[in-house]
């Protein structure tokens, strides 16, 4: 795997996909993308409503950033979480081992405990967190209808991994959501957007993470 860890503009870690020339995470800071885009804007916007249980369905689980930051986030709240991430790709141990997302051994903990949770089946990490990696491609998964709360999109770049972020991928990712639910995504191409609100959603460009103007949220109607 080519693969190479770099540090990015917060101090965080992401990951360089030297074969694509992509990284895993924003180089303007690869922690504060992940809380910006996928919990501030995704998972809190959707816990204002009061839910105490939460459905994510995360596209890439590339380092497990995503899934760290929402299992604490969701912790400290005493929300319950059933996450399930798509992951083609599995990171080696001796390259996770070395991201520093952590500064504290409870927190070291959780992140190992989250890589370290077999694949292809729901484990509980913690009492309020239900895990389940798979090793598929959206391609090729089998996912519900309906019953998904906020969608993490967080596929490589459309440039990069365009296959990702055609109609027909966007569409079977959509339909797991339930009314009310959320697609949050890094990306902001007026192709997208256009795509989201032919599949029914409610599509907001917001303010992007540093270093990046615009994000998109999409909601699926009531």
């Amino acid at each position: 795997m080519s693969i190479e860890i770099i540090t990015t503009g917060d101090g965080s870690h992401s990951l360089l996909n030297t074969a694509l020339n992509e990284t895993y995470h924003s180089r303007h800071g690869a922690v504060q993308e992940s809380l910006h885009v996928f919990i501030q804007e995704g998972l809190d916007r959707f816990l204002a409503s009061g839910a105490t249980t939460v459905a994510v369905l995360e596209i890439g689980f590339g380092t497990g950033l995503n899934a760290l930051l929402t299992a604490q986030h969701t912790e400290e709240k005493g929300v319950t979480v059933h996450y399930t991430s798509l992951e083609t790709a599995p990171l080696p141990e001796d390259l996770w081992v070395q991201l520093n997302y952590t500064t504290t051994p409870a927190a070291q903990t959780l992140f190992h405990a989250i890589h370290q949770a077999p694949w292809n089946q729901s484990v509980a990490v913690r009492p309020t967190f239900q895990l389940q990696k798979l090793t598929v491609s959206l391609q090729d998964a089998t996912l519900p209808t309906a019953q998904t709360d906020v969608i993490y999109f967080d596929a490589f770049a459309p440039n990069k991994q365009p296959e990702m972020w055609t109609y027909d991928m966007l569409a079977k990712a959509v339909q797991t959501l339930r009314p009310g639910g959320m697609f949050v995504t890094y990306c902001a191409k007026g192709q997208l957007k256009r795509d989201l609100k032919a599949l029914g959603l409610t599509v907001e460009t917001l303010p992007g993470p540093p270093g990046k103007k615009e994000m998109v949220r999409g909601v699926r109607s009531v």
